[in-house]
């Protein structure tokens, strides 16, 4: 019966929350809303408006303290409802700047306010010596001082909404609101009003800083929020009882002088810190020797105002706390004033109705806080910020979870960008949809200096694989592709693709396993007498096509069976290649520059090396002097240089020859000295970021320009001392290898027609090949730890791969495909981290510059490297080996697999706090972890092995490992160790029906729950309202 009975909501939040109600407040109540959380105080919004002597006390009796009204929400709930409620613009939460000021009372010398602590995140004090400020450190608080201050809220006077033009304005309204007595007269009443118009001397005006404009403070915070104010309404701005000594006139007439000041006195380097929009929070502390009771005051003024000279930076003030008391107690006063810096507090601050909502916000602060036993404790040690602070919305929000109930239910691994379609090109399409509103962006975002560090670090990066690539490729298919080939390959496949692409931010480049393939083709091809380069065109236009019905077909959205599993055993393992072809190829140098390990320096006077003809020529030998036309008789053997004899197919004679010529004295160390020099210098640069030395920009400056001028500085170390390394060799002109193939390949050619057809064979096997390394790179650069925020293009990736791999196999070129390594370095390189950040707080990881500059420019510079072989021939090839081992080893980084295999030498008590060892069985860890080894070893051996070119199978078979994974870990254990897969959609309807029926079942057990009768009872014994216990005892 609506009429007659309230309405009363059994919902799920009926057992969450314990409100009592009487039986007046149900009765005449048509409807009543239980479990929302309605406030059981006025609400009401106005300015504040002083009231004369009469009226005082009973505005006391009418603002009563929080322990009389009643209430019996917990702190936590009722701070968690006043950050609920809406606002207007003026109570929204800002970025809050706490200056503490202390009183300082000197003999033969005028009194004034000195600046003696700050925090924007961590506290920060000036030292006794008074000439420079503190590290950056964790606030240590005593219990004591928060009791303290609570009590100073209650018992103190709370001024919210004032509206003031002036520290004067606000003086006299504090003073307005203390009691007329005996021991606080009018006399009194001045001599405070003078101390709290002192001035304020502020650490940094030691520091003659040069007048340069705070553009960013003065224009979008001070002249915003205080000018704007000033002038649409100087009527409101004028308090009812001025100060004798304040009128309007000078006010107007002071207030941009007062500017002018706090500009000239700023500390620049410190306001670059302070996030834009922030306000500041002023507390004044002191002790007086006239006083003989405690003045407490807390303000909030609407709008926040310039105060000129109060605060350090020339921010507007929205808070300000007054605690100015008897002599004997200044320490005391201190540690109050220092408790007032809190994330939490200062919200509850800006959205607080009346006294009782600050006091909640100091008991939440209350129940929350962690003591440290004085025993076991010295709170004279500073804590080092932490690097990793926690998110404090769960105090915040009833809904926000913690890191750890956040994998209760874990995020889908695929996003939008792979669920299929069902329609032709239908993924393609949303894929253009979704790239080109960011087209233009792309390029405008490369236009920074840390895109110009990472594409002169990529070219670098990709110039030596390239040329290596093409120099193997020309060794294996006898020139038919060499290095000049796969620079134009390259340079024309990475602009388009750079251009296109749905993710710009993959790095295409040579792959092993491609390698490979042409050195078998080749192979057939020879020993069947077909022309290798029109097959091989076949080969590619059948892959091409066949990529391209991937695309049509939405096969890309098979990706999302990929999880981090399969991710990082491919990654790590392409890591280990680098690192380990890096050390091959310093090793392989000890061929060509021997060193004579056993000599002895006695005999170094008649150590000798030189050429003679060889003794018992071989077939081959004796082929090419017939083909050549050599006369080997009348040749000078002994006459000839190192090359020569080389060339000629002589032998090398005496003690200072090695297996290939003589000895090379220091190249080989000298080699090995670039190397490991190369590898340390570029790791030390890129860490310069976080070191302590020069100014940040400067560190920035040069950790993003790291690799590149690592390699500078070596070039010219190198080119000093003078030791003949090896160098890099780059084509000096544009044209073919070789003399009887053109730039166009017909794919027919002299090959019988059935070789077309006969081409589908291999092309579904290269096909594959191409498909799993687009597409596993592309997932571990699309990993939702970048935090990409411009979406990627799976579909647009491998189209734009398809086009442009018949492309080059029409004109005899290498095939080019996603390269992981090198778009892991190229992702790291891009990385942006937050510009203000507070004193003591580390960088925030903001997300990756995403643009398409870096890439173009990168391959558009390849193109142009035949023209720049002047340059390019200084470089030694031990330096790129060791930008090779630096790149291998920087990828690592971040590999959750890594982190897993140091566990099994690590005991318990030394690991690190990893989310995953929270919740996951240690062995149930180490299993995951060996699995993943035994997958990772058996695909090494693949790759080195002769069956290299089935190595993608073997990726894709990792795929159900990690599927038959899910019968010997639950889903939750999954859930943190990797990415869950995608699953049928029959098990997820059965699972949607599981969960209605849990949600059922919970409604119907609170719907049965019955409204307490007596108001006064807690239905959970166990809870401890900390506000209840307070009021219970006479302390404070």
């Amino acid at each position: 019966r609506p009429d007659e009975e309230a309405v009363i909501d059994q919902g799920r939040t009926s057992n969450v929350v314990n409100i009592h109600y009487e039986k007046e407040e149900l009765e005449g109540h048509r409807t009543l809303y239980v479990g929302v959380r309605m406030p059981l105080v006025r609400q009401s919004h106005r300015h504040h408006r002083p009231h004369s002597q009469k009226h005082r006390k009973r505005d006391r009796e009418k603002d009563p303290a929080p322990t009389e009204q009643g209430y019996h929400y917990t702190p936590s709930q009722r701070v968690q409802f006043i950050l609920g409620t809406e606002e207007d613009e003026q109570h929204v939460p800002h970025d809050l700047f706490t200056e503490l000021d202390e009183i300082c009372m000197k003999e033969g010398e005028d009194a004034e306010w000195k600046e003696t602590a700050r925090w924007l995140k961590f506290e920060e004090d000036v030292e006794d010596g008074g000439e420079r400020w503190s590290k950056p450190y964790v606030a240590t608080l005593s219990l004591h001082s928060l009791f303290e201050l609570r009590s100073c809220i209650i018992n103190g006077t709370v001024l919210l909404d004032v509206c003031a033009t002036s520290i004067e304005e606000i003086a006299d309204m504090i003073l307005g609101q203390q009691e007329q007595s005996t021991e606080f007269d009018d006399r009194m009443r001045a001599k405070v009003r003078e101390v709290l118009l002192k001035k304020h001397h502020h650490q940094n005006e030691k520091k003659r800083n040069n007048l340069l404009p705070i553009v960013r403070s003065f224009a979008d915070v001070s002249k915003r929020q205080s000018d704007l104010h000033l002038l649409d309404k100087p009527a409101q701005t004028l308090t009812p009882h001025p100060s004798p000594t304040t009128t309007e006139a000078k006010n107007g007439m002071n207030h941009h002088e007062t500017n002018a000041m706090d500009l000239s006195k700023a500390e620049l380097h410190f306001m670059k810190k302070i996030p834009t929009g922030a306000e500041a929070s002023n507390v004044l502390v002191g002790e007086l020797d006239f006083l003989h009771q405690p003045i407490v005051a807390f303000v909030r003024l609407t709008p926040a105002v310039l105060l000129s000279g109060m605060t350090e930076v020339p921010i507007p003030t929205r808070f300000l706390f007054v605690l100015l008391g008897p002599g004997g107690k200044a320490h005391q006063y201190h540690e109050i004033g220092r408790s007032m810096a809190n994330e939490v507090f200062h919200d509850v601050a800006y959205k607080a109705k009346n006294r009782a909502d600050l006091v909640a916000g100091i008991d939440e602060f209350l129940d929350q806080v962690t003591v440290l036993p004085p025993g076991e404790w010295d709170p004279s040690i500073r804590i080092e910020p932490p690097k990793n602070v926690p998110s404090q919305e769960k105090r915040k929000m009833p809904g926000a979870l913690d890191e750890s109930a956040s994998h209760s239910k874990p995020e889908k691994h695929s996003g939008p960008e792979l669920e299929r379609t069902g329609r032709l090109f239908g993924g393609l399409v949303l894929d253009v949809k979704r790239k080109a509103p960011w087209f233009w962006s792309d390029f405008r975002d490369g236009l920074s200096l840390q895109c110009l560090a990472s594409f002169l670090f990529l070219y670098c990066a990709c110039m030596s694989p390239i040329i290596t690539f093409g120099v193997l490729l020309g060794e294996v298919t006898d020139g038919h592709i060499c290095a000049m080939e796969s620079l134009l390959g390259v340079s024309m496949t990475g602009v388009v693709y750079s251009l296109f692409a749905g993710q710009p931010l993959i790095i295409l480049g040579s792959t092993g396993h491609i390698l490979v393939f042409e050195k078998i083709l080749y192979k057939f091809c020879k020993e069947y007498s077909l022309s290798y380069l029109s097959l091989r065109a076949c080969i590619g236009l059948w892959t091409a096509f066949f990529c391209i019905v991937l695309v049509a077909t939405d096969a890309s959205s098979l990706v999302c069976y990929i999880t981090r599993f399969t991710e990082e055993a491919f990654a790590s393992l392409i890591c280990m290649i680098f690192i380990y072809e890096a050390l091959e190829k310093l090793s392989h140098l000890r061929e060509t520059y021997p060193v004579h390990m056993h000599s002895k320096l006695d005999f170094l006077t008649i150590y000798y090396c030189k050429c003679e003809a060889p003794a018992q020529p071989s077939n081959e030998t004796l082929r090419f002097w017939e083909s050549n036309k050599i006369n080997v008789s009348g040749i000078a053997w002994e006459n000839l240089m190192v090359t020569e004899c080389q060339y000629l197919h002589g032998e090398f004679q005496g003690p200072a020859c090695g297996h290939n010529g003589p000895y090379a004295p220091n190249v080989l160390f000298w080699c090995c000295i670039l190397f490991f020099s190369t590898f340390v210098l570029s790791s030390l640069l890129k860490k310069f970021k976080t070191s302590r030395y020069f100014p940040t920009r400067v560190r920035s400056t040069v950790s993003d320009f790291a690799v590149f001028l690592t390699i500078v500085i070596m070039v010219l170390i190198d080119f000093m001392i003078g030791i003949p390394s090896p160098k890099l060799h780059v084509p000096h002109m544009f044209k073919p290898t070789r003399d009887d193939r053109g730039w166009l390949i017909n794919p027919i050619g002299p090959n019988p027609w059935w070789t077309v057809l006969a081409a589908l064979i291999p092309a579904l096997l290269c096909t594959i090949l191409i498909f799993m390394d687009q597409q596993i790179t592309a997932v571990i650069v699309n990993r939702k730890e970048h935090r990409l925020k411009k979406g990627c293009g799976y579909h647009l990736d491998l189209l734009m791969v398809a086009v442009m791999l018949g492309v080059c196999s029409v004109m005899g070129l290498p095939w080019f495909v996603a390269a992981t390594v090198l778009s892991i370095t190229h992702v790291n390189s891009l990385k942006v981290e937050s510009e203000c950040s507070a004193p003591g707080e580390q960088p925030k990881f903001l997300g990756i510059r995403e643009q398409r500059v870096t890439g173009l420019m990168s391959f558009v510079l390849m193109g142009c490297s035949v023209f720049l072989t002047s340059v390019l021939k200084f470089i030694p090839m031990p330096v790129l080996y060791g930008v090779f081992l630096y790149m291998g080893v920087s990828s690592l980084r971040g590999i959750q697999f890594f982190d897993r295999l140091k566990l099994f030498w690590m005991p318990a008590k030394h690991q690190p706090d990893f989310i995953y060892l929270r919740h996951v069985p240690l062995r149930k860890v180490h299993l995951f972890t060996l699995i993943q080894l035994i997958c990772l070893v058996l695909l090494w051996a693949i790759k080195v092995s002769h069956a290299a070119i089935v190595f993608p199978m073997m990726v894709l078979a990792l795929v159900f490992v990690r599927k038959v994974m899910d019968f010997c870990f639950s889903k939750r254990e999954l859930s943190f160790l990797d990415d869950l897969m995608p699953e049928s959609k029959k098990k997820k309807l059965d699972d949607a029906k599981n969960e209605a029926k849990e949600e059922e079942l919970k409604l119907r057990k609170t719907g049965d729950m019955d409204i307490p009768k007596q108001s006064m009872d807690r239905a959970d014994p166990s809870e401890i309202n900390i506000s209840d216990e307070m009021s219970k005892t006479t302390v404070w």
